[in-house]
């Protein structure tokens, strides 16, 4: 059977699933490299586009939604992915087509939102993805039937060996229709009729296309709360309508809350029993006996740890290398120009300001984009969830559940996904705790501060033969922002945002090998992102500092006195006496308030001030190696004092960009301003902490 018909050529397809369905992976199949990510105008979804070409056919714009279970939803990325199939958001214009991924393991689950977006009335065609796990776990799927009984084309596909995209590209150039069976599924007679009367309703009074009339005609028949803010524009007379319908309902004993719910599951579950044969297969599955370790109380807990101890090291380890190879790049780029240029402010501006500060901060970009890695494999291969089941029972000690853990581990990457992926959790109290202290997970713009302080003042040694001392410093800071994040949950579930936590519920997806090109699309878009911050903010940020650290120029005395002498060197002498209790002098103080905006800004101000002062003359590390302090005549920096200062990056907020997602994540400037004062706080009682017991100690 086809459904194949000559229309008008398709330009903007939307790409809509079920979470872990496979879409993100189809996705970076169909788009690869050609992509770009945004926001929605008014949201903090974000807006994910790339273009598949093809050789049938003109460029394809393809939008990958946010997964979702259902259109009927309250979160703001489910209510994203209904909002564009109506064609609602300014900027984004109505698709041309939607492709449906569905899991083909669990079919019966990923039919129901399939269904809904057939009611749409949008030409569709549905990706029948992971068709390879559903075959090897003895699942037969009779395409021919399915097709049929949704009236609209399946294509299986297997997206992370990239198998069916070609028929995909082909099946959309070539155009689709409208499946001609919308409403498949059937509820009783007395409701269809008052679905029908509402949707009338609202196409004569409010001029909705068919499709919107009968979603908003749904939501508001099944809604918990009648009539409820949502629906403030609603005309008068529909209201009445509402309520006359929700008494007659009522009166008829029908479950507006559940009515429909059930009908299509009726008809997705009649769907099944004539396309697909079940299993015969028996006993406990190769992946029901993973999830036996993997999930175990004590051992899930001690892989997950050991998992995120490995993991760590080997960024520390496996990055050395590249990172070498670039501060070697950047030094000799340093000793090109700086020939080719005469002696001058030019000279020192582009040797001392711009060379040093952006590559002191773009040797690390190795460490970022294997924290990327491991992060992406984890999320691929399917055990980010089984981490999140792991670490419930943790969380609930604490009066959160797993589905906070999420966001937070997705927080060790940045803390702005992290923040944004709490749009999951139901509970708004839990939510924002967990906003709260998303960014206490140590994220990758801290890594080159914690990279050039390790580098610089822990010896490279060995313990116990396995691990190097190095490595374990980098795990020991990782897990200081883990516990002080569920130190400060505790605090704020037992004070300011007292209440119940919910049970957790989640679903597990099936394990699968991670796609490689997926990863390497995520790397690649993670550190694009990276140098363009080098290339803009921080090189701007790097020039403002060499003139800063440049002007006034002191007629006499050493570098160091003209460094003092300067704006910047003034600035630090000024928050010198409140940084000093913490063992930090004016020149950590100017990177402290450099980084104010973005973390990583503290490398590339330490590169800028230590290659003005130095002479430019031997590599950063060993100018802060060197640094005496002359009043006491002692190192500058010692173990003791990189440590404070790592310490103090772990618990403060010096991230601009992060505050202003919590601002429109909370609609409110109040919850990003005591964000920012407890972080400030709490990373100075406890560095200062740290500070003393090193003194106390001999260190």
């Amino acid at each position: 059977m086809t459904h194949m018909a000559d229309t008008p050529t398709i330009r903007h397809v939307a790409l809509v699933g079920n979470p872990n369905c496979g879409k993100t992976t189809l996705f970076n199949a169909l788009t690869g490299l050609r992509q770009k990510v945004g926001n929605y105008p008014g949201v903090t979804v974000e807006k994910k586009e790339g273009i598949m070409s093809s050789n049938d056919g003109p460029d394809i714009i393809v939008l990958d939604l946010p997964g979702t279970y259902s259109l009927i939803a309250s979160s703001p990325d489910e209510m994203v992915v209904a909002e564009v199939l109506l064609g609602h958001i300014k900027h984004t214009p109505l698709p041309d087509a939607v492709i449906c991924v569905v899991d083909a393991s669990n079919l019966e689950r990923n039919l129901y939102l399939v269904s809904q977006i057939i009611d749409h009335g949008l030409p569709t065609i549905v990706a029948l993805n992971m068709i390879d796990l559903a075959e090897a776990s003895g699942v037969t799927i009779d395409i021919r039937k399915l097709s049929d009984a949704l009236g609209v084309p399946v294509i299986p596909t297997v997206a992370k060996k990239n198998k069916g995209t070609d028929a995909l590209r082909r099946a959309l150039h070539k155009g689709l229709t409208p499946s001609s069976r919308t409403m498949l599924w059937r509820v009783p007679d007395a409701v269809h009729k008052e679905l029908d009367e509402l949707s009338g309703l609202l196409s004569a009074r409010h001029r909705f296309s068919p499709a919107a009339a009968h979603h908003e005609a749904l939501m508001l028949l099944s809604s918990p709360k009648p009539l409820d803010t949502g629906h403030a524009n609603i005309d008068p007379e529909i209201r009445a309508h509402v309520l006359q319908d929700y008494q007659k309902l009522d009166f008829l004993g029908v479950d507006r809350f559940s009515v429909f719910i059930e009908a299509r599951y009726r008809w997705v579950k009649e769907v099944c029993a004539s396309a697909v044969s079940p299993s015969l297969r028996t006993g406990a599955s190769t992946s029901d006996k993973v999830d036996a370790v993997l999930t175990h109380k004590v051992w899930g807990v001690v892989i997950f740890f050991a998992l995120m101890s490995f993991m760590f090291q080997m960024i520390f380890s496996w990055a050395e290398l590249p990172m070498n190879l670039i501060g070697s790049g950047f030094a000799s780029l340093s000793a090109a120009v700086g020939s080719a240029l005469p002696p001058g402010d030019f000279h020192d501006l582009m040797i001392n300001g711009v060379i040093s500060g952006v590559g002191a901060v773009v040797t690390f970009l190795p460490q970022i984009l294997l924290l990327f890695f491991f992060l992406s494999l984890l999320e691929d291969s399917g055990y980010m969830a089984r981490a999140a089941y792991v670490m419930d029972r943790i969380m609930s000690s604490v009066g959160l559940h797993g589905k906070s853990f999420i966001p937070m581990l997705s927080s060790f990457a940045c803390a702005i996904p992290g923040i944004m992926a709490t749009r999951t959790i139901e509970n708004p109290k839990d939510r924002l705790v967990t906003i709260l202290v998303s960014p206490l997970m140590s994220c990758s713009a801290r890594l080159p501060v914690y990279a050039l302080m390790i580098a610089a003042f822990i010896p490279p040694l060995s313990v116990f033969g396995v691990f190097s001392l190095p490595g374990i410093v980098l795990i020991a800071l990782f897990a200081t922002g883990m516990l002080a994040a569920l130190a400060m949950a505790w605090t704020f579930k037992k004070t300011l945002l007292k209440g119940i936590s919910l049970p957790f519920l989640m679903e597990l997806p099936p394990y699968k090998m991670p796609s490689l090109k997926s990863t390497g699309i995520h790397m690649w878009e993670r550190g694009f992102i990276f140098l363009k911050k080098a290339g803009t903010i921080i090189l701007g940020i790097s020039i403002m500092l060499w003139f800063l650290a440049t002007y006034p120029k002191a007629d006499h005395g050493s570098s160091s006195d003209k460094l003092a002498y300067s704006f910047v060197g003034r600035a630090g002498k000024f928050i010198e006496p409140a940084i000093v209790p913490l063992g930090f002098d004016w020149k950590i103080g100017i990177g402290l308030l450099s980084s104010l905006l973005q973390r990583e800004v503290f490398v590339s101000t330490m590169g800028t001030i230590y290659n003005i002062e130095d002479g430019n003359t031997g590599s950063m590390r060993q100018a802060m190696q060197r640094d005496v302090n002359p009043v006491t005549g002692r190192p500058a920096f010692t173990a003791l004092t990189a440590v404070c200062i790592m310490v103090y990056y772990v618990l403060a907020m010096q991230c601009l960009s992060t505050l202003v997602v919590v601002r429109r994540e909370t609609n409110s400037w109040k919850w990003p301003m005591f964000q920012f004062a407890y972080m400030s706080v709490l990373a100075y009682v406890v560095t200062f902490a740290v500070y003393r017991v090193g003194l106390m100690l001999g260190y």
